[in-house]
């Protein structure tokens, strides 16, 4: 068991390490991302590269280095330009995470501003609205496949079965549009976009309903869909025959061997399943306005931030890697019959 948790550690250690590693070489190769705002934060942002080693600043032009990317000339006449080839940056870039921890600077959604401090402050609202949802729709879904799978082809199943279909189909930024429009703009009962720090606890309370729901709507569908589907053919199946031919009720033969059978694979999808709720909550936090590390996650790419482009990606890359090992983990902890780490 030892064994293994660490072999998976192991090997979602170096998963990382070759993402963020292409990652950087990938984004390197892309048009070069330029800081804006007055000359004096442009100039901070140059001299920071430059300590870094990613940048060399000349007192006159050169064509050695290639494209010029900056130049300042109040009383100076220093020229900047990258001065190592995309692989020596490679190797200032990991030198400065390993020993200062140090992921860059953002130039454009907050210039001079340490990318890691930017996704820091982000990430607690996509990982509260999240959380939530995800709270309110695993038990919600269980109960609701459940009643299906008791009711099968009943006029109950059909009606369940239908609604999740409908909202299986709908994307969430389709819901919370339509949420917005209802709750907002057409009954004003709730903020039209996410409350800011000034606003009242009420107000930041209230701001929580449009996108936990537009959320929940399809993790709901989804797990009712995955618990019917997982109880039915568990209650089809021989050894539940056999507990109620030994005189258990259908209710206990259910809960005593049907439920707890037909929960091995859905424990484990309900952690893989946050990852796709925090990537689906992007273009919903765009729509609402939320400053998470979604909508974050949008913005550098359009104002070619790169730096916090990295750290978000980072982040997004690490939550998938370590749900992946917590996946593995708990099958072995679900199910006894598993043998983690067994040789064949």
């Amino acid at each position: 068991m030892t064994k293994y948790v660490i072999k998976r550690i192991l090997l979602a250690i170096i998963t990382a390490f070759i993402i963020l590693s292409l990652t950087f070489i990938f984004m390197k190769m892309l048009p070069i991302s330029k800081p804006a705002g007055l000359p004096s934060v442009v100039f901070g942002f140059y001299q920071r590269q430059v300590a870094l080693g990613y940048v060399k600043a000349l007192s006159e032009p050169s064509s050695e280095y290639g494209e010029l990317l900056w130049q300042y000339d109040y009383g100076m006449g220093t020229y900047y330009y990258y001065s190592t080839p995309i692989m020596s940056q490679y190797g200032h870039w990991l030198k400065n995470i390993f020993t200062k921890w140090d992921w860059g600077t953002s130039t454009d959604i907050d210039p001079n501003v340490s990318a890691m401090s930017i996704i820091a402050g982000r990430l607690t609202y996509s990982l509260r609205i999240n959380i939530i949802s995800v709270l309110i729709s695993v038990p919600l879904g269980i109960l609701f496949g459940i009643i299906a799978a008791l009711k099968k082809n009943k006029l109950t199943d059909h009606f369940i079965s239908t609604i999740v279909m409908v909202f299986i189909s709908v994307p969430s930024f389709v819901v919370i549009s339509l949420l917005m429009l209802w709750l907002c703009f057409s009954n004003s009962w709730l903020p039209v976009q996410w409350p800011g720090e000034t606003a009242s606890t009420g107000t930041k309370i209230a701001g929580y309903v449009i996108p936990v729901l537009a959320l929940c709507f399809g993790s709901v569908a989804g797990y009712t869909r995955f618990t019917r589907a997982e109880l039915c053919e568990v209650m089809s199946s021989d050894y539940l025959l056999l507990a109620r031919t030994k005189g258990l009720t259908k209710t206990q033969s259910i809960i005593r061997h049907a439920l707890r059978n037909a929960m091995v694979p859905i424990l484990p999808s309900i952690i893989s399943s946050f990852i796709s709720v925090l990537g689906g909550s992007m273009i919903l936090e765009q729509l609402y306005a939320i400053p998470g590390i979604g909508s974050l996650f949008i913005d550098a790419i359009n104002l070619k931030d790169y730096n916090v482009l990295m750290v978000d990606m980072a982040v997004f890359t690490l939550i998938s890697l370590l749900a992946g090992v917590l996946v593995d983990l708990s099958y072995g902890f679900i199910d006894p019959r598993i043998r983690m780490g067994a040789k064949n």
